[in-house]
């Protein structure tokens, strides 16, 4: 047996491959497409805490402010910091991240065993990350925009028509790729940085007792002495730290290192720097509370500000979009999700992707969230709900990672655990009391993308034991074939098979039909491991069989596009297969399915799984294999 690379070009890697030089230009890239979402939360987190056209208020108050300010503070070092930043960015599968990577670093042996709940906790936990993807770049760029209002009320019937504009050129854009918007929104993110220090440091000059507020006895005091109002302010506190799921995912574009250096040098101390500013001319102006952010804005500057919120606000929708893409590859490749097409639009990076399907899906979501709610307000009241309950699937599954691969002792990982889902939970419960007002919004959606991925599993399982019922041991074919001397065709058939072992269905059905056989026959099975990328001298391995036959395995990591053609040519440059690739057959098999009265599955999901099934990227393009070459034979398997 012998092994070599199957892949693309050899200089495709994984972030963390990046040179020294390159360290510095991946911060600012992650600056700009990372941090956009939580950087853009001063816009509208403070002004949910005390504008009266908000769901849940306080007056403006010193004692009020410093009390929330407080909670901002430690919600920020606790989530961000303490839980992602320092823990779950540890969670490090080969350089990827996500939820989906999570699960992937839990043992398959935990999996099947007792934690068989984790698969669709995770599941249920990525669909409500897209549920809420839908409403960041809604939220970040109609809050931008609503600064119009405060120039004069005029521009007021604009700001929807500007909204869905700007959104429409975002996702328009984006099959550039991350590390083109990255290289453009870096910059402007840097700039939008330095325009929050700049408009806080002058009140925080003026005011410095509101930097009282790093003490968390105010903001255990407002919660005590607010009761109900004060923990349903939680809600509106949440925005603060709604990034933090898509900077985990978005970890495979740009790797822990320059993420944790932009938080730590750019990003933290603009984020403090700009909240203590609102508290402080919060309580200079109580007036103002109704937009505390351009509050602070001299009026000569308005314009300009809103401008580069603006610009800020679409760089904020990137994190949810680019992460969106990364789980959604991941979880294709891991068999939770129906195959799409996948762009690479970077011949370097190895994450950089696009994907058209999911793009355009959420720009679909966006629209109808503007269309909706109408104002940041609204948006507001449904945001957070599905954010926080991925957070808390987030927690649960770092937890059995830590327990099952780690080995990390009870005593180090409860107490770590406890501190996660005390906040977790407490910003769960006070987001689940605006479900009527609009968080039902991305929860629907979250739910219905769980019951396709999840139908998409189940029915992937029973469709792939239908098809081990029909395999045969390939020792008996290969001796089937040796008794009856068939005729012998010149050139190479590929049959693709999902058993590494048995004989391909579609292979027992061509010879059935057929009486004949190529004069070289590979058969081919592409397997997806639980690591995101696969090195080029771990992917393919070469079996010699009798009669002509031979067997060859691609292994690919679940970040990476299988491309079988590729594999085949460089098996070919290296000795390991003689084969002239223009010559070359493909067999695939195209499933019909029947619905049959087997208790295997709910009818409607029979159906669903069989309507997912039609419409999924064909294998053809999922493989990379030219269609004039490929010859389909039809198969009808009851589910």
């Amino acid at each position: 047996m012998s092994s070599t690379d199957a892949t693309a070009p050899a200089s495709r890697t994984s972030p963390q491959a990046h040179g020294h030089g390159n360290v510095w230009a991946l911060t600012i890239g992650a600056i700009g497409v990372v941090y956009g979402d939580i950087g853009t939360s001063p816009l509208y987190s403070i002004k949910e805490c005390f504008s009266p056209e908000s769901h849940h208020h306080v007056a403006v108050t010193e004692a009020n402010v410093l009390g929330v300010l407080s909670l901002v503070v430690w919600s920020l070092i606790s989530v961000i910091v303490v839980k992602y930043l320092t823990f779950i960015l540890r969670a490090d599968n080969d350089g990827a991240g996500g939820i989906m990577s999570l699960l992937a670093l839990i043992p398959a042996k935990a999996k099947t065993g007792g934690l068989t709940f984790v698969v669709p906790l995770a599941l249920f936990g990525t669909a409500l990350l897209y549920g809420d993807g839908v409403i960041t770049p809604a939220i970040s760029v109609l809050s931008a925009v609503e600064g119009l209002g405060v120039a004069t009320h005029a521009l007021d019937p604009a700001v929807i028509p500007i909204t869905l504009g700007i959104l429409t050129a975002l996702f328009w854009v984006q099959k550039r790729g991350t590390t083109g918007i990255g290289r453009v929104f870096g910059p402007v993110t840097m700039v939008w940085f330095a325009t929050l220090a700049a408009l806080g440091m002058p009140f925080i000059v003026q005011h410095p007792d509101v930097l009282r507020a790093f003490d968390p006895t105010l903001g255990i005091a407002f919660l005590l002495g607010h009761g109900k109002t004060g923990f349903l302010l939680l809600g509106s506190v949440f925005l603060v730290v709604t990034g933090g799921e898509a900077l985990y995912a978005d970890m495979g574009h740009f790797g822990k290192g320059p993420i944790r250096r932009g938080w730590y040098l750019i990003v933290f101390p603009a984020l403090l720097i700009n909240y203590f500013g609102q508290g402080a001319s919060l309580i200079a102006q109580p007036e103002t509370a109704t937009n505390p952010f351009y509050g602070m804005v001299p009026a000569w500057g308005l314009y300009p500000v809103v401008a580069i919120a603006t610009a800020a606000t679409v760089v904020a929708s990137q994190a949810l979009i680019s992460g969106a893409f990364s789980l959604t590859q991941q979880a294709m490749q891991l068999g939770y999700f129906p195959r799409v097409r996948i762009v690479h639009t970077s011949k370097d990076t190895e994450g950089q992707i696009f994907i058209p399907e999911i793009n355009w899906g959420l720009w679909i979501g966006c629209v109808l969230c503007v269309l909706l709610f109408q104002s940041s307000t609204s948006l507001a009241a449904a945001y957070g709900i599905a954010v926080t309950g991925t957070m808390a699937i987030t927690t649960l599954l770092f937890f059995f990672v830590a327990k099952e691969r780690w080995g990390w002792p009870l005593g180090k990982i409860l107490p770590l655990i406890a501190l996660f889902l005390t906040f977790d939970l407490a910003f769960l419960i006070a987001n689940a009391a605006k479900f009527f007002d609009g968080g039902w919004f991305p929860l629907a959606g979250g739910l219905a993308l769980f019951v396709v991925m999840s139908t998409w599993k189940r029915g992937r399982e029973v469709l792939a034991a239908s098809i081990r019922a029909k395999i045969q041991p390939l020792d008996t074919f290969l001796a089937r074939v040796a008794a009856e001397a068939p005729p012998r065709v010149k050139g190479t058939a590929v049959f693709m098979a999902s058993s590494p072992t048995g004989t391909p269905p579609i292979l027992s059905h061509h010879y059935l039909h057929n009486q004949a056989l190529h004069e070289q026959v590979i058969l081919l099975s592409v397997h997806v491991e639980k690591v995101p990328y696969r090195s080029l001298d771990q992917r393919l391995e070469v079996e010699e069989l009798s009669a002509g036959f031979r067997r060859v395995t691609l292994s690919y990591g679940f970040m990476q596009t299988p491309n079988v053609p590729a594999a085949l040519k460089l098996a070919a440059d290296e000795g390991l297969l003689h084969i002239d690739l223009a010559t070359t057959s493909y067999y695939l098999g195209r499933e019909t399915l029947l619905a049959s009265s087997a208790r295997t599955m709910m009818h409607w999901r029979k159906w669903l799984f069989a309507l997912t099934s039609r419409n999924a990227m064909p294998a053809t393009a999922h493989f990379g294999l030219p269609p004039d070459r490929v010859v389909e034979l039809g198969m009808q398997i009851d589910l």
